[in-house]
Order: C-alpha cells, then sequence, then structure tokens
C-alpha cells in the first residue's frame, strides 16, 4: 500500500473508531475524551494487535508510522496553543490566595509521592535515553512526580460546562485552580524536560530554563504589546476570525513552539506560552480558539491518542508484582492530588463537601497527562512498561471524576447554585 493510501487508510479506522467509542462514553455519562483514549489503546498491540495481529500490523506497520507521528505531534502542539487561548487570568481575580494554595498543594503533594515511588521503581521502570544509556534517577523522579501533577483542564472545563456549574462557586473555585496549576505544573515539567535532555546538567539546565523564562518575558512585555496591532487589525476587519488570522496565529505558535525547542524545554511549552498572550479583551483568543479547536480536536486530537495507544502495551504488565506497581502508582496518584486539594480546600474555608468536589475535579488528568506522558517516553525517561501503567492512571483518574462528581453533587445540592464566590 503506498505511504499516501496507507494513511488515508488509518486515519478512516483512527476517525470512526473515536467517534464511536466518544458518542458511546457520552451515554454513559462520562466525557467524550474517556471514549477516545480507550479507542486509541484499543487500535494498538494492546487489544486488535492481540486479537488481529495480521490487520494490526499490515494497517499499522511499525516502521511506517512516520507520517501519523508527525500529525500527531502537530496536533499536540496545536492542542497546547488552544489551550493557551482558553486559559484565562481574570477567574483569578477575587480568589487568587485561594486558587494558589488549593492547586500548589494538588501539586507539591502528588509530586512528593511520585518522586517517593520512583525512587523504589527506578531499577526496574527507568526508561533508556536516545544515546542507549539508563536514564539517570533525578530526572525520572522529577519527571514522575511532575506526570502524577497534572490536571486536564479542557476536560475539567468540559465537564462543569456539562453540569452548568460554570457559574457557582464550586465552578469557579475549580476553573481558578486549573489555572493556576496548568502554568505551574507545565513549568515544573519544562525543568524537567531540560533536565532530562542535558549531559551537563547544572549548566544545561540552567541556559534552558533562564532561556526559557527570558523567552516568555518577552512574549509577555513585547509580543503582548506587538499583537495589540493584530488586534486592532483584527477589529478593523469586523472582528470575524478569517483565514488569514488563523494563518497568523498559528505561525506565531509555531514560532515560539521552535524557541523553546532550540532552547533544550520543548516545543509544547513554547505552543502554550503563544496561546496565553493572545490578547483577549476583544474576543481574539476566544475567537481563535473556536476556529482551531475544530480541526484539532475532531481530525488530529483522534491521531494522537491512537498514536499514544500504538505505544501503550497493556500486556507488558505481566505478573502480581507490576500490577501492583500499577495499582500504588493509581492510589497515590489519587490520594495525592484528589486528598491534597480537597486538605488544602477545606483549610482556606470551603465546606467538605466542596473541598471533596474540588479535589475530585483537579484529579481529572485525561489529554494533558497523555501529553506529558508521551513526552517522557521520546525522551527516554520512562520505559514501555510504565508508560503503559501511567496511561491506565489517566484512564481511571480522569474516568472517576464524573460518577463520583454526581454522587458528591446528589447528598449536597447546594454545591450547584449560582452566586458570587467567597472572597480570598
Amino acid at each position: 500500500m503506498l505511504n499516501l493510501g496507507l494513511l488515508l487508510a488509518q486515519l478512516i479506522v483512527i476517525l470512526a473508531a473515536t467517534r464511536l467509542a466518544g458518542r458511546v462514553v457520552g451515554f454513559l455519562g462520562q466525557p467524550r475524551v474517556i471514549g477516545e483514549m480507550v479507542a486509541g489503546i484499543a487500535l494498538g498491540p494492546s487489544l486488535l494487535g492481540t486479537i488481529a495481529p495480521v490487520t494490526s500490523t499490515t494497517l499499522f506497520p511499525p516502521d511506517r508510522l512516520l507520517p501519523l507521528a508527525t500529525l500527531s505531534q502537530l496536533g499536540v502542539l496545536l492542542f497546547m496553543f488552544v489551550v493557551g487561548l482558553r486559559f484565562d487570568p481574570s477567574v483569578l481575580r477575587g480568589r487568587a490566595r485561594a486558587a494558589v494554595a488549593i492547586s500548589h498543594a494538588s501539586i507539591v503533594v502528588p509530586f512528593a509521592l511520585g518522586a517517593m515511588i520512583a525512587s523504589s521503581v527506578y531499577p526496574s521502570l527507568a526508561g533508556i535515553d536516545r544515546a542507549g544509556n539508563a536514564v539517570a534517577l533525578l530526572p525520572f523522579s522529577l519527571f514522575i512526580g511532575a506526570a502524577m501533577s497534572v490536571t486536564a483542564f479542557p476536560v475539567l472545563a468540559r465537564i462543569l460546562t456539562e453540569r452548568g456549574l460554570i457559574g457557582t462557586r464550586l465552578g469557579s473555585v475549580a476553573i481558578a485552580c486549573a489555572a493556576v496549576d496548568d502554568v505551574t505544573a507545565w513549568s515544573i515539567l519544562a525543568g524537567v524536560v531540560a533536565v532530562a535532555r542535558a549531559e551537563d546538567a547544572l549548566g544545561v539546565v540552567t541556559i534552558a530554563v533562564l532561556g526559557a523564562a527570558t523567552w516568555a518575558t518577552l512574549l509577555i512585555t513585547v509580543g503582548r504589546r506587538g499583537l495589540v496591532s493584530l488586534e486592532r487589525w483584527w477589529t478593523a476587519r469586523g472582528g470575524r476570525v478569517e483565514p488569514e488570522t488563523v494563518g497568523v496565529a498559528v505561525l506565531f505558535a509555531l514560532g515560539s513552539a521552535l524557541v523553546t525547542e532550540l532552547l533544550g524545554v520543548h516545543a509544547l511549552f513554547g505552543a502554550f506560552l503563544a496561546g496565553v498572550v493572545i490578547p483577549r479583551a476583544s474576543g481574539l483568543a476566544s475567537g481563535l480558539g473556536d476556529r482551531i479547536e475544530a480541526v484539532v480536536a475532531t481530525v488530529l486530537l483522534p491521531v494522537f491518542f491512537a498514536f499514544t495507544g500504538l505505544r501503550t502495551e497493556i500486556g507488558l504488565l505481566s505478573g502480581a508484582a507490576l500490577w501492583g506497581v500499577c495499582a500504588v502508582l493509581i492510589a497515590a496518584a489519587v490520594g495525592g492530588k484528589l486528598g491534597g486539594s480537597a486538605l488544602a480546600a477545606r483549610v482556606t474555608g470551603a465546606s467538605w463537601s466542596e473541598a471533596i468536589a474540588v479535589g475530585l475535579l483537579l484529579n481529572t488528568r485525561g489529554l494533558m497527562e497523555l501529553v506529558v506522558l508521551n513526552v517522557g517516553l521520546e525522551l527516554g525517561v520512562i520505559s514501555p512498561t510504565l508508560f503503559a501503567m501511567m496511561v491506565l492512571m489517566a484512564l481511571v483518574t480522569t474516568a472517576m471524576t464524573s460518577p463520583l462528581l454526581a454522587l458528591v453533587l446528589r447528598h449536597s445540592p447546594g454545591l450547584a447554585s449560582t452566586g458570587h464566590p467567597e472572597q480570598a
């Protein structure tokens, strides 16, 4: 089969499978991303490769996956740009202190637990870097901690919208916490990637982190002022997001991604920063997000799910010991993220019901977790076995959010009432 024909066949199967699975889980009250994640895994060696190995190798031959990999990387870059576009600093107004306290607790606790677990599983589950050497304990531990700390901001926002919680105190606090969590977690990941890529850890990491900080500062100051011209031009043309506007925005995102990639951090960080600095007051960021997300969510992200599924081999978890490690990882992820954020929310004045609801929402990992895990696998920080374990962790922590949140809301209906959030 010609390369183009093979790619088209792969896309047809991937898009059909992810859309069908997304609809099925929607009837079960789960966010569509759960079905798309499951469909991606099913197309890989964990299911299709087991029950129909000939079909699997014909459709997804291991030596001819480069076009699919490229599309998946482009999809993730544009997705991170959209996440940046959706990031709204105004949600922190009036509740910044509580949001920072809760979100940092939701990062520090699972990060510490992940780093502790990493030291015990390092000998058997550490990855091999591109030079063929075993990854050092420091980047391995830092990466596991960072991966345990992620919150899926887009999935969280979708759950709140579907349940009509956006205008409530619970929704406002959760969105504010997730916003802080997003920026903090991705900043940590940028540092971890710099450490993992560095041969001279101290020198290279310092240059990478300082370079990324300098680039971020330039974007927030000089870049934001320059984007005002784009906003004026867009407003003068009637405020319609036309192809020219989308083209300029995507070029800006790709350029920023290239800069951070060359700095030794990661292209994803640059794409996210590009989205954050796009002007919001006129609706430009929102309009761009709607246009770009329509293509990314329906075409490119399903490719990413499938490519992740091709890398996920559940069969590698053979034996009680490995399944035990997987269970410990899931328990630590849930206990650290949900427990840490719930306790912090309670300390800042929330009721126990609201604190648990906030913890459940911040425990949602979804797509963001898969993005982080793929970065770790590409860098050789984690092994394919640990990758499979943490993909399962992402599925479990995301799938548990909707039903448990519904249970909390059923017992505390006042959480779904609108009203001005308490000042913090």
